[in-house]
């Protein structure tokens, strides 16, 4: 279960996520949720922890009910239009994430590894990234060294629980920029 600060990063995050990957085209529910694993992913892979969403085998690649949710609030919430960040959200929300990213290395950190993913793969067709996505091999803390490709993985299984992944740097704000940041997106 998410924390109340973590669902906070988490939709500060996934706006900026959008804000990226909108000048590369159409973007669609499989494509988003494919682009935060993979920036998930990599934070993890890096030591980093910033998205705190839980990802399971889908049909269609990696799938978080956590960023749904969070995508639809945020649309109730008239923060996003389909795929597209609102107006507010560019003048108030990002500028103030942004501003908590710069000086704080951890947080400059996941946001350029999260840029690196959506310059890689924000181009690429919705198959092109779900190709890459269950290409990916995983292991599990008591095997690690056997991978299996997530595509050989049962539908359903968890990919990805970050409460149970230690990182020993993570993507942190203050409280009253939190609440800020809360403010400026409808919460």
């Amino acid at each position: 279960m998410r924390k109340s600060h973590e669902m906070t990063v988490d939709r500060a995050l996934l706006l900026y996520v959008l804000s990226l990957a909108e000048p590369y085209g159409v973007l669609s529910d499989v494509k988003l949720q494919q682009l935060c694993f993979l920036c998930e992913l990599q934070m993890f892979g890096k030591g980093l922890k910033g998205f705190h969403f839980e990802f399971v085998r889908f049909a269609y690649g990696a799938f978080s009910r956590d960023l749904d949710n969070d995508l639809t609030s945020l649309r109730r919430k008239e923060r996003v239009e389909n795929f597209s960040p609102s107006d507010q959200v560019r003048d108030e929300t990002l500028p103030l994430l942004l501003k908590g990213i710069d000086g704080n290395e951890t947080n400059e950190k996941v946001r350029d590894l999260m840029q690196a993913v959506i310059a890689t793969y924000g181009p690429q067709d919705v198959t092109a990234i779900m190709q890459s996505v269950e290409s990916v091999e995983l292991s599990t803390p008591q095997q690690p060294d056997f991978k299996i490709p997530i595509r050989d993985i049962v539908f359903h299984t968890t990919l990805l629980v970050p409460s149970r992944i230690e990182a020993p740097a993570e993507f942190l704000l203050p409280a009253h920029h939190l609440a800020k940041l809360n403010v400026s997106m409808g919460y």
